[in-house]
């Protein structure tokens, strides 16, 4: 009982106050405890709210992930809808415009402090490999139907990562610079090919 009166006192008034104190204790727990050991209660303690509130203002643990520490306006079955709307064969395209766009429209800044991140805590490079290789890139494969999924998984997760330190963080040029559809031209056939491609 004095759990639920310690909850009661901590809740917040106003929606958007119980929204930020869940994305700064997830914040917290996904570095100390990576990805896949954070749990919805933990945050949801941290914050001083009910964990309900986790999936009612994100969807649940993947989407708190995107936006606390992605930084992604968006949840994982958003990015999924848009990388399943179209042909599958034009899923790499999808996947590039879908990630350069919405870094690009902070100036890369989100993702260039993640990386920086990921240099000094491990956990956070634990969490970061989680969300792409099993929440995105795992379940899209699952749903187009392909085969050695963990290995395409990985292969994708490093294309992505790979592609926003060399365009946010080292800003080597002309890529730094060069806009989304000259990017997604380039890069997308090879990001393709790891979705369905033959790999051997």
């Amino acid at each position: 009982m004095e759990q639920v009166n310690q909850k009661r006192r901590g809740r917040r008034a106003a929606g958007e106050d119980t929204r930020a104190a869940l994305i700064a204790a997830a914040r917290e727990v996904f570095v100390e405890k990576g990805y896949d050991g954070a749990t919805v209660r933990a945050i949801a303690a941290k914050a001083g709210v009910d964990a309900a509130m986790v999936n009612h203002w994100f969807g649940g643990k993947e989407g708190l992930f995107a936006q606390a520490v992605l930084q992604l306006p968006f949840d994982p079955s958003e990015i999924l809808k848009r990388l399943l709307d179209g042909p599958v064969e034009q899923a790499g395209e999808r996947i590039i415009r879908t990630f350069v766009t919405v870094w690009d429209a902070t100036g890369g800044g989100t993702f260039a402090a993640l990386i920086r991140s990921v240099t000094s805590q491990p956990e956070v490079a634990n969490a970061l490999k989680s969300f792409f290789v099993n929440a995105i890139f795992k379940n899209l494969l699952t749903e187009i139907g392909a085969e050695q999924r963990e290995l395409r998984a990985t292969l994708c997760a490093t294309q992505m990562v790979g592609l926003g330190i060399v365009r946010y963080v080292v800003h080597f040029e002309p890529l730094a610079s060069t806009d989304v559809e000259t990017v997604v031209k380039a890069i997308a056939p090879n990001m393709q090919r790891y979705l369905t491609g033959d790999l051997d």
